[in-house]
């Protein structure tokens, strides 16, 4: 099953970003990989500032539920969102519960046609797994392509706090009950809610505790409108249902 490409214009530039990030990295043609979330539009934000436009969003979608991949957000707000940060959007469809060998054969296909073909790095929001970072750098290499990731090394409280400063508004639209109480679905990432965090859950949720959906901020032409809706328990995770409003 071919990837999606949708082409998307208009670039809304930002005017500042986080201070730790700013630098002269070599120019490179990059696509992004776009949750929907907060650390992918930190990434933008920050590539941004630093000269570097990606040539695309690359985004996991789940074909049964036609949502963003684990964040459960709605196709038509994932879209809405290529539109307001101005950049062609790659869908890579597949199936619910994908084993890694089906996700790596549809990512390899996705890359083998424009306008990933011709990018040379893929930029990635991690902050601290090493693992992960390891896997997707593996990945990479074999196609003869590398791993940006601007964002390394962040203290992720202090990030957290520059995020909501900048302006950024997002709900958090999935996690983990094991560790995160079902009430904080469907909650503002904002002050309040960092506050009301536990001292056990990262106020970034990289350890995979919450996810969320950006729907303003700098790198937006406008924002998105939404609203919280349904809050539904599903293969062990909790998520909130964001309608367009």
């Amino acid at each position: 099953m071919p990837a999606q490409t949708i082409q998307r214009t208009g670039r809304p530039r930002p005017s500042s970003a986080p201070r730790a990030e700013r630098g002269s990295p070599p120019l490179v043609e990059c696509a992004l990989s776009w949750s929907g979330g907060k650390d992918s539009a930190l990434t933008l934000w920050t590539l941004r500032l630093q000269g570097v436009e990606p040539e695309a969003l690359i985004t996991t979608v789940t074909d049964a539920y036609d949502r963003i991949s684990m964040h459960g957000v709605r196709r038509e707000l994932l879209r809405r969102q290529a539109d307001v940060v101005g950049i062609p959007l790659v869908e890579v469809r597949i199936p619910a519960a994908c084993v890694n060998d089906v996700y790596e054969a549809r990512m390899t296909e996705a890359f083998a046609s424009a306008p990933l073909s011709s990018v040379e790095a893929v930029a990635f929001g991690d902050l601290f797994l090493e693992d992960v970072r390891a896997y997707r750098e593996t990945r990479l290499s074999a196609t003869g392509r590398r791993g940006l990731f601007p964002l390394w090394g962040r203290d992720t409280g202090a990030l957290a706090r520059e995020f909501i400063a900048a302006g950024f508004q997002a709900f958090i639209v999935c996690l983990d009950p094991r560790v995160l109480d079902a009430s904080f679905a469907g909650r503002a990432y904002d002050e309040q809610l960092l506050a009301d965090l536990p001292a056990s859950v990262d106020p970034c949720g990289e350890n995979g505790e919450f996810h969320t959906f950006v729907h303003g901020g700098p790198i937006f032409s406008e924002p998105i409108a939404c609203e919280t809706g349904e809050v539904v328990q599903r293969d062990g995770f909790v998520f909130c249902d964001l309608t367009p409003a």
